[in-house]
């Protein structure tokens, strides 16, 4: 029997990355004499990866670049985020525990994120993460990224793991989007970077901490998705 397959988001679900990724674009508004940002902007920045977080910080500021400027602008990002991980990025509370929960139960884990897979793979080694997921994907594994269902999918496939017996853990409607889009069960986490409430995207279950995080969990979503 295949094991039921917990997938999560990096940035906002599994991982608090707002200081570090605000410094490193910041720094590339620094460059190009343009005001930073704050965390409160971050919600509406995340979730696209970096070169569309940096595109949506130019147009709030009114900045008008060409593709080679942005190129520019996306390495300079890549090598100060490099260069500061792990910096202030840190497991959201309870996150630990409830990997070890899921996985004393038999569930394998996975990671879908829009950032980079290098940076994503990076990030999660050196907080000594990579270890527990069976597949980690980012914006660039595939031809498509999330919220194309295929983002999902491919990931189930790359970790072993079966749609019907999946879910997704997110904080973003990206996320949610997904999911759906891949007939997945969604788990919502309301922390993360989003600017409107989770609750709008319509996720199966909303968790306020991972300590509500279990197998019984995500076998009651399995189930009634097959029922449905």
């Amino acid at each position: 029997m295949t094991s039921s397959l917990v997938i999560f988001d990096l940035d906002g679900t599994l991982i608090h990355t707002a200081p570090d990724l605000m410094a490193s674009l910041n720094h590339v508004l620094g460059l190009n004499n343009l005001a930073p940002v704050t965390f409160e902007d971050m919600t509406w920045l995340v979730g696209q990866g970096a070169k569309v977080m940096i595109e949506r910080a130019w147009e709030h500021h009114g900045h008008a670049s060409s593709p080679e400027q942005l190129e520019e602008a996306f390495d300079a990002f890549l090598v100060h985020y490099a260069a500061e991980m792990p910096g202030e990025s840190e497991p959201y509370p309870g996150l630990i525990s409830a990997l070890d929960r899921l996985e004393a139960e038999g569930m394998k884990l996975a990671v879908c994120t829009n950032k980079t897979e290098a940076l994503a793979r990076r990030l999660l080694e050196c907080l000594g993460l990579t270890g527990r997921f069976a597949a980690i994907t980012g914006g660039d594994t595939f031809a498509v990224r999330k919220p194309h269902g295929d983002h999902i999918l491919g990931t189930i496939d790359m970790a072993g793991g079966k749609h019907n017996n999946a879910v997704m853990i997110g904080d973003s409607v990206n996320d949610i989007l997904a999911a759906q889009n891949a007939s997945v069960p969604t788990i919502a986490v309301p922390f993360g970077y989003s600017d409107k409430p989770v609750v709008s995207f319509n996720p199966d279950v909303i968790i306020e901490h991972f300590d509500e995080l279990d197998a019984e969990l995500v076998h009651r979503l399995i189930a009634a998705r097959a029922a449905a």
